[in-house]
């Protein structure tokens, strides 16, 4: 019995720990594409930013929180190591082998993520509405909400005006915050196979590669 309740334990975890998991887009009901997805690289992992207008009517939340955002960046990972206010060899082995749970990094924008981010490779694409849809409820699924949609703040952001939430899922070496990116992508509409997508340079390289431009 005591056998049968471990497996059921680690069952139980690996089958959170992919969350959040992909949303496919709906059938395209046209080709026209006039939202832009910004990718952006902070050396060892990548965030995504979009619209505040976009995300808004998906997570209310944010708009009470981060009133007069243009656009937000968002990064998920490891709850304990994203808000350390110092890296150690002990947090890091703690994100690494047992994960206590993960947050969600939201940062307001004043002005576009190229603006914002001058020193950061950044690269946008141009999603249609069915993508811009199936992406954004992949954003709101990476958060934790109650029966009513609220969020749960946690600690300030590092860096401007940022807040952390609890997320969704569990971190580990097969679930980083570069597979949740690669996992946006896809939810985006873009082919790809988030299972190989573990580091920033693979993510912003596929993002590059096959980026779309804006047509309506």
């Amino acid at each position: 019995m005591k056998t049968i309740g471990l497996l059921f334990v680690l069952f139980a975890i690996y089958g959170c720990s992919g969350k959040p998991h992909v949303v496919q887009p709906e059938v395209e009901a046209d080709n026209s594409r006039a939202s832009k997805l910004y990718v952006v690289s902070h050396g060892w992992h990548v965030g995504l930013a979009i619209a505040a207008e976009e995300l808004n009517p998906v997570i209310p939340d944010l708009k009470e929180r981060f009133a007069g955002a243009e656009y937000y960046e968002l990064g998920w990972g490891d709850a304990g190591y994203y808000q350390a206010r110092e890296i150690t060899t002990a947090v890091t082995l703690q994100a690494i082998i047992w994960s206590q749970g993960a947050v969600v990094h939201v940062v307001a924008l004043p002005v576009s993520p190229v603006e914002y981010f001058p020193w950061s490779d950044v690269v946008d694409t141009c999603l249609t509405a069915e993508e811009s849809d199936s992406l954004t409820r992949y954003l709101a699924n990476s958060f934790t909400q109650d029966e009513s949609g609220n969020l749960s703040e946690l600690k300030r952001g590092i860096y401007g005006d940022s807040q952390f939430y609890d997320g969704e899922g569990r971190y580990h070496l097969l679930n980083t915050s570069n597979k949740w990116a690669a996992k946006a992508l896809k939810s985006a509409g873009m082919e790809l196979s988030p299972t190989f997508k573990l580091t920033a340079d693979s993510v912003m390289d596929f993002a590059e590669e096959n980026r779309r431009d804006c047509a309506e």
